[in-house]
């Protein structure tokens, strides 16, 4: 039997934006919203996308990482089940993440979607467990700060 460890970590992340929740919850509710800022990043190449929002529903991204990178080549598979939606105020769900076939994070995320005097803040909660060959925790809070200023700036520009 091989040892395997577990990293542990949570991370929040914050971003305000100028538009109301209702606008915000849009664009991580609809398909073809979400997909621009979260699928089609321009930072590889997807294979495939979905999205079937509603309580039990899953996402998929199937993904090939370009040259250059440090696993070029490589297939990512991020898989999500939804768990709770609160219409406006918040999306739970659960994902995993595979590496070429192999299991190396499982995550519960939550997104929130506060009212303020300017429209409103995006907040991001991520708990997770990082398996043998993971990114860990600093490189998966990089990617979640440029996916939701991603998400911020479409946001924004509607």
């Amino acid at each position: 039997m091989t040892d395997s460890t577990a990293v542990h970590d949570t991370f929040e992340i914050r971003k305000k934006v100028a538009r109301d929740p209702k606008a915000a919850f849009e664009h991580f509710s609809r398909p073809e919203k979400k997909a621009r800022w979260y699928a089609y990043t321009g930072t590889h190449q997807v294979k495939t996308y979905t999205l079937d929002f509603r309580v039990g529903g899953e996402e998929s991204l199937v993904a090939i990482m370009p040259e250059g990178t440090p696993i070029a080549g490589a297939e990512l598979h991020w898989s999500s089940r939804i768990a709770r939606i609160d219409p406006v105020q918040r999306i739970v769900f659960f994902q995993t993440l595979d590496l070429n076939g192999n299991r190396i994070s499982a995550a519960l995320v939550t997104i929130s979607f506060e009212e303020n005097a300017s429209g409103c803040e995006i907040v991001l909660v991520h708990q997770a467990s990082y398996f043998e060959g993971a990114d860990g925790p600093e490189m998966r809070r990089m990617g979640w700060e440029q996916l939701i200023e991603a998400a911020a700036s479409a946001v924004e520009e509607q």
